[in-house]
């Protein structure tokens, strides 16, 4: 793959993400949303990458959502609005479960992370934060109409927490402490530590039988979109499906004589 908007790097069954538009605020492009379907269709076929790690190049910020100067440049617009029946959704290109991607993500969040970056942390399993990370939404105070990235965030965030975000704008940007505690956050280190503890997760993730892990996390996803009696019924046949794929991908009887307890506590 030819890759111009983000870095791309797999190592020890991780695969390493990296926007890479510092100068514009790591905003996206069409030509990002093309590079990361590209990615996303990479790892999804690549059975030697078990976890995704997203992250961001150094700067003020994680994303600041849709790069609203690359027009000016004569850029083709990320958002086509000229045919209003054929506007498509940016996210459906630039996240994982939206291109069928059921590898797992951990998103890894420092400086400003605002409107479209959310279309990231939407579709992350696991997101942490530097102490530094804000979380905002600026379309209301532009006269923009905010939907699809507050719709996917309340399955992260209590409704509540949702509106507030849309409805002030750029009056108020929530704190890595308030996003942990409002549950879209899992964890909050320092910057320095931000890169190093997201791939110290990915590992202990990649080590872990590929088949349960896709499985799993194609299983819950999915069930999101089903009433719950039907989710349940669906969900029984993923165990039956990737028990026998996944039971030998690891050895159990080891790992069960291994009476030593090795575990982290949150």
């Amino acid at each position: 793959m030819r890759l111009e908007t983000i870095l791309f790097d797999v190592a020890d069954h991780i695969a390493t993400i990296t926007i890479n538009r510092p100068a514009a605020m790591n905003s996206f492009n069409r030509q990002m949303m093309d590079e990361f379907a590209q990615v996303w269709r990479k790892i999804s076929w690549d059975d030697d990458i078990h976890v995704v790690v997203l992250r961001a190049a150094p700067g003020r910020a994680f994303c600041t959502g849709v790069d609203v100067n690359s027009a000016a440049r004569g850029e083709p617009p990320a958002v086509d609005l000229d045919n209003i029946w054929h506007c498509e959704d940016p996210g459906d290109l630039l996240g994982p479960k939206s291109q069928r991607c059921w590898k797992p993500m951990i998103v890894a969040v420092h400086g400003m992370a605002a409107g479209g970056a959310f279309y990231w942390l939407n579709e992350a399993d696991i997101i942490i934060a530097s102490e530094d990370a804000t979380f905002f939404d600026p379309h209301v105070t532009y006269g923009m109409t905010s939907a699809l990235e507050p719709i996917g965030m309340t399955y992260k965030m209590p409704l509540q927490d949702v509106l507030r975000m849309v409805l002030l704008g750029n009056d108020e940007r929530m704190t890595a402490k308030k996003a942990m505690e409002t549950g879209l956050v899992s964890e909050v280190v320092a910057l320095d530590d931000l890169w190093p503890r997201a791939q110290a997760l990915a590992k202990q993730i990649a080590a872990k039988p590929p088949a349960a892990i896709q499985g799993t996390i194609k299983a819950i996803w999915q069930s999101l979109d089903l009433p719950r009696s039907v989710a349940l019924a669906n969900g029984l046949k993923y165990p039956q499906i990737g028990n026998p794929i996944g039971i030998p991908q690891v050895d159990r009887a080891a790992m069960m004589a291994d009476k030593a307890k090795k575990y982290s506590l949150r």
